[in-house]
């Protein structure tokens, strides 16, 4: 089904592969193990629990590349890379996930956007899954390999056409805020529910946080700020907010550049910045 020979689907309530994915209403596309806990906690809250409502996850990457210190230093690189999938199959059991897909792709191939094997995997699972909701990685992000996976699932959705796009196609924060963009293009996604469910989520890659890399604390930190600071005028409406960005203009419109999209909403927060010091200096 998939190009890499150690791409698995991993199903937590044993149901059919097919019909797992099948019945996926919410489906998340991230770079690497964890990146969708943190991401996509949204899409992972509306269905848990839920008898219509399946959330599936989509890693691209092997999990080589990961920062390994303290107690992981000196495991060898197959076993770094195992212990990063069981992570990930993990956190399908405690999300109660429809399915957890890992594709294995090392990041450098993922990086290069002439890889049709990526693009291939991507649209077989979007047409097996026919997902109303998906979050993947924003065009500003700052890490590299998000972006790359982001350009392909662009390019996966529109060589599928309208028929199988998604109603909602989110761009969401992992390597920096969203903070900054523009009211129209930002979208603020609730992630107050199931708080407990949505810590052990993060916690349980422990190959991170063993490592030194406490994305437990800064993501439910980021989402409380979030929540915080996105309105100064009005109490608190939510417990925690991830921002993502609205990435459905790319489908609609073809001939919109990725890079021209993301150059539109750095001149919209120039002039947001701007006007009210004009304003004030009038």
């Amino acid at each position: 089904m998939f190009y890499r020979t150690h791409a698995e689907i991993y199903v937590p309530d044993r149901t059919p592969e097919k019909e797992a994915l099948a019945r996926t209403t919410h489906l998340g596309i991230g770079a690497h193990a964890d990146d969708l806990e943190i991401m996509a906690y949204h899409g992972i809250a509306e269905c848990y629990r839920r008898k219509t409502r399946w959330f599936t996850s989509i890693t691209c990457g092997d999990g080589a590349g990961s920062p390994r210190n303290g107690p992981y230093e000196r495991m060898k690189l197959g076993q770094f890379k195992e212990t990063r999938r069981r992570e990930q199959r993990s956190a399908a059991r405690i999300g109660r996930y429809s399915a957890a897909i890992q594709l294995d792709y090392p990041s450098a191939e993922i990086r290069n956007l002439r890889n049709g094997n990526i693009r291939s995997d991507l649209t077989t699972v979007l047409l097996r899954t026919r997902p109303r909701w998906i979050y993947t990685h924003n065009l500003a992000d700052r890490h590299e390999t998000h972006l790359a996976v982001v350009l392909h699932v662009l390019e996966a959705l529109r060589s599928l056409g309208p028929k199988g796009w998604p109603r909602r196609l989110y761009g969401c924060e992992v390597w920096g805020s969203l903070d900054w963009l523009p009211g129209s293009q930002k979208v603020a996604l609730d992630c107050s529910k199931h708080p407990l469910v949505s810590r052990k989520l993060l916690q349980v890659f422990r190959s991170q946080i063993g490592s030194g890399k406490r994305y437990d604390l800064a993501t439910l930190g980021r989402r409380q700020a979030n929540a915080t600071y996105h309105h100064s005028e009005s109490a608190d409406a939510a417990r925690g907010i991830t921002f993502a960005m609205d990435l459905m203009p790319l489908l609609r419109n073809r001939r919109l550049n990725p890079l021209r999209y993301v150059s539109y909403m750095v001149e919209r927060l120039e002039r947001d910045l701007l006007s009210p010091l004009r304003a004030l200096r009038s």
